[in-house]
């Protein structure tokens, strides 16, 4: 499930790296979603 998830995040939700975003000056959506896609993606790859 977390897989399939993972990839749609991946599709979906924008990638903040790639932005050159600095987290100590993100806002807290921003830091929201790094840490949803963190945990989804943690989870992928434990199963």
């Amino acid at each position: 499930m977390y897989k399939i998830l993972a990839k749609i995040n991946k599709l979906i939700l924008p990638s903040f790296t790639k932005k050159g975003l600095d987290i100590a000056k993100a806002k807290k959506w921003q830091m929201a979603i790094i840490g949803y896609r963190a945990f989804v993606t943690k989870r992928a790859l434990g199963n």
